[in-house]
């Protein structure tokens, strides 16, 4: 019986860091689109603050899938980047709907913790392949997202 090489454990170790960061990708960019729809519709008396709060966080997660995907190509694989890909990936749901500026912040909250579990779940695959670059960026990312659900749930309070 022929002894796996060390190459042959990275690339499957790899291969469940990229299903990892896919994953995040697809949350990421489907929170980016619903956090972005909430800032053109948001209305109400908050409407000044939660427009701006919410265009903040949809700037930060644009620029933060591009780095995901980033990583993926690093690592050797192909990101995902069509919407069917991220319909299929995606534990966030799209926005439906006419939606209350409550409705938006609890469900951008809820969305905001989804995300900082996914980048979790990069964190635990990274480090079970010793790759402490896509770590960091799980670290990062799930740092952001507990700050941004921090930030949206103030407003229920």
């Amino acid at each position: 019986m022929a002894k796996k090489s060390k190459k042959s454990s990275l690339v499957n170790s790899n291969e469940e860091t990229v299903a990892a960061m896919s994953h995040l990708l697809a949350d990421s960019y489907t929170l980016y689109l619903k956090t972005h729809n909430y800032h053109w519709n948001v209305t109400g008396p908050m409407f000044a603050t939660l427009h701006t709060l919410f265009m903040t966080q949809y700037t930060e997660l644009a620029l933060a899938v591009d780095e995901i995907a980033e990583r993926i190509r690093a690592l050797g694989a192909f990101a995902p980047g069509s919407y069917s890909d991220f319909t299929k990936l995606s534990t966030v749901s799209e926005a439906k709907g006419r939606t209350t500026a409550i409705e938006m912040i609890q469900q951008l909250t809820a969305d905001q913790k989804t995300v900082a579990l996914s980048a979790r779940a990069v964190i635990d695959a990274a480090e079970s392949a010793d790759d402490a670059a896509s770590a960091d960026l799980g670290t990062r990312r799930m740092d952001v997202h507990e700050k941004h659900a921090w930030m949206l749930r103030s407003h229920l309070e």
